[in-house]
């Protein structure tokens, strides 16, 4: 199983921002989930937590307790990009900073997918790049 949620309980209950769902649509992703906020349950049910940057990894760490190894940076993933590189939150930018996160996010995620479908390991110590 797939899910979305956010460190912070603003938005709660909210789509995606319009920009977002148009990017997302435009790589052929419907974005049609609603805001929530991670719950404690949320590191017994999914295998991976993925965060965005390293402020809600930081916070994510916080609520995982002895699930902390579960814990990831996205661009963990990406194997052209730098140990503890962020994708930015392009909220307060223009349609331009939607496709740069959407590059960021279709390359690191063929990342994850090519170490899931080779049986590798997606979870590991913090800040190790899991021999990408």
């Amino acid at each position: 199983m797939i899910d979305s949620a956010g460190t912070g309980d603003y938005h709660l209950g909210g789509l995606p921002d319009p920009r977002a769902i148009s990017e997302g649509r435009r790589r052929g992703c419907e974005m049609t989930m609603r805001a929530r906020q991670v719950q404690v349950e949320d590191f017994d049910e999914f295998d991976l937590i993925v965060a965005m940057d390293g402020a809600n990894r930081r916070n994510l760490l916080r609520l995982a307790g002895e699930n902390g190894h579960k814990v990831r940076l996205m661009r963990d993933f990406d194997s052209g990009a730098a140990l503890g590189a962020e994708v930015p939150d392009p909220y307060y930018g223009g349609p331009a900073e939607f496709v740069e996160v959407g590059e960021m996010l279709e390359r690191a995620i063929a990342g994850l997918l090519d170490r899931v479908e080779g049986g590798l390991p997606v979870t590991g110590p913090e800040q190790e790049r899991l021999d990408l």
